[in-house]
């Protein structure tokens, strides 16, 4: 009775077994997600009417700030240089380039063999109950066991240039992924750039605006004193007030703006918007005299080294090499395989010597293996890769048409600019003229105080175009030299 109890014993184990895998149906995980599209989630399962999230102290760990000389004035060579070091996009940048070439690598790796080792190893115990009892014994037990060590070899020697197409589409790949790394560097100089030029831009209108309100008040002192003397009336000085309470308001205004293109500038370097640095602005750096229109020549240069056209045509390159991969499914490949083992038996039956057995083997294979019929999916394959080409070259296209017109556009903006740039001086130049000879006057009794605040108001809008004038051409001379793919460096100021 003895082998009849343990079997009903394993038995009775299995059918527990299978019952609770029965029972962890994937189901009951539902129970993880929300319990309806109107209740919040909370982790631990308790209901609540808040949609509030746990905090994870892991995700609120900043990147350590970059190290700044709290003494130096930063000028915009050295907050590129920041920049190019600290901004995340460099960094992705440089993963993207180092996986495309690790593809390469790759797919150069299929033209060389394939070799593993395996080892198989296994133990088997049988208990057969026995019709009748031998010396005492009610059961015949014997064991099993074996180890198999192999090695074998795989290589696909000639597939009709299959690997030969994927190693140039890695190849071309690779080179659009370095360019656009490039790219990015010459996008982040031209980022921060714009960024340093607009901050000066807005340093400058709030300087402005600061003078401003000392020349607002120099018209309410003047109001003051000729009310004083009898000569002005309080409608006078209660309309130089307000232009002091104007003037003030815009200070404050340009102060926000100074404020808002400080954290731009931040932003384009790539650093934390707490990050405290010193920048020099020379509101004199010169401009260009006059901006030609590009010749065709330029236009032809240009395109030949930005980077956006050159990853765009490599890509087509590397979708062209796609559509020979697809082809060679067609064709036959032929392989070579080999195959080392060895063998460790050993067979023990009880009351019996045990039986060991030692065994070798070898073997070379050469196989041609030859696609017949697969339910059309080489063809639609094919016809896909054609379809991922004509994508790309039409993008390159795109690219190439957006990239002329930006050029072009981009010089008619820099003329614009330097026009702009030279009427807004001599605007500068009347205002001042303007607002001097309509304070004195006011001063003298000869002028009305409507007349020194218009003047007042119409210097601060001229001093502000200068500005932003200025500004503005800078900019779009950058703008220029960035499309032109020309912006690879910053020269000292």
């Amino acid at each position: 009775m003895k082998p009849r109890t343990q079997t009903f014993k394993i038995r009775t184990f299995s059918t527990a077994v299978g019952l609770c895998l029965l029972a962890g149906c994937a189901t009951d995980q539902l129970a993880l997600a929300p319990a309806s599209p109107s209740s919040p989630w909370t982790p631990d399962g308790i209901s609540s009417h808040e949609f509030a999230v746990p905090a994870n102290p892991a995700v609120a760990e900043l990147t350590a700030p970059p190290a700044i000389n709290q003494e130096q004035v930063y000028q915009l060579p050295e907050l590129i240089d920041i920049a190019q070091m600290q901004n995340p996009d460099t960094r992705i940048a440089w993963q993207q380039a180092r996986q495309a070439a690790l593809g390469v690598g790759m797919a150069e790796a299929t033209f060389l063999p394939m070799i593993s080792a395996s080892v198989i190893g296994g133990y088997q115990r049988t208990r057969t109950p026995l019709p009748y009892d031998i010396g005492g014994q009610h059961d015949l037990d014997t064991t099993g066991s074996a180890v198999v060590p192999a090695l074998a070899l795989q290589w696909l020697i000639f597939d009709f240039g299959q690997r030969s197409a994927l190693q140039q589409a890695a190849k071309h790949t690779s080179y659009a992924a370095n360019v656009a790394f490039n790219g990015m560097h010459q996008k982040i100089i031209y980022d921060v750039t714009r960024s340093y030029y607009q901050y000066g831009a807005a340093q400058s209108r709030r300087k402005i605006a600061q003078e401003t309100l000392r020349n607002s008040q120099k018209i309410l002192d003047a109001a003051l004193a000729r009310n004083k003397n009898g000569v002005a009336t309080t409608v006078e000085v209660a309309q130089a007030r307000q232009q002091v309470a104007q003037s003030e308001l815009n200070r404050v205004v340009a102060q926000g703006t100074e404020r808002d293109a400080w954290q731009a500038l931040l932003a384009a370097m790539g650093i934390s918007a707490s990050s405290q640095i010193k920048v020099g602005y020379a509101e004199d750096k010169p401009l260009p005299q006059t901006a030609s229109a590009p010749t065709q020549q330029m236009i032809k240069l240009a395109l030949s080294q930005r980077p956006d056209v050159l990853a765009t045509y490599a890509a087509a390159q590397a979708a062209t090499a796609g559509i020979k991969a697809a082809e060679a499914d067609f064709l036959p490949k032929v392989y070579l395989a080999s195959a080392v083992a060895g063998g460790d038996g050993r067979f023990d039956m009880q009351g019996l010597p045990p039986i060991g057995q030692q065994t070798s083997s070898s073997s070379i294979l050469l196989g041609v293996t030859v696609p017949l019929y697969d339910g059309g999916i080489r063809a639609a394959r094919v016809k896909e890769a054609e379809s991922r080409a004509a994508v790309a070259n039409e993008t390159f296209q795109k690219t190439q048409e957006a990239a002329v017109r930006e050029i072009i556009v981009a010089a008619d903006t820099l003329q614009s600019a330097l026009e702009a740039n030279q009427a807004a001086l001599n605007l500068v130049k009347t205002a001042f003229i303007t607002y001097d000879a309509a304070l004195e006057s006011y001063r003298n009794g000869v002028g009305t105080i409507t007349v020194a605040n218009e003047a007042a108001n119409g210097l601060l809008y001229a001093q502000q175009m200068s500005t932003d004038a200025h500004a503005a051409a800078l900019i779009a001379a950058a703008n220029l030299a960035f499309v032109m793919g020309k912006m690879t460096h910053v020269d000292p100021e």
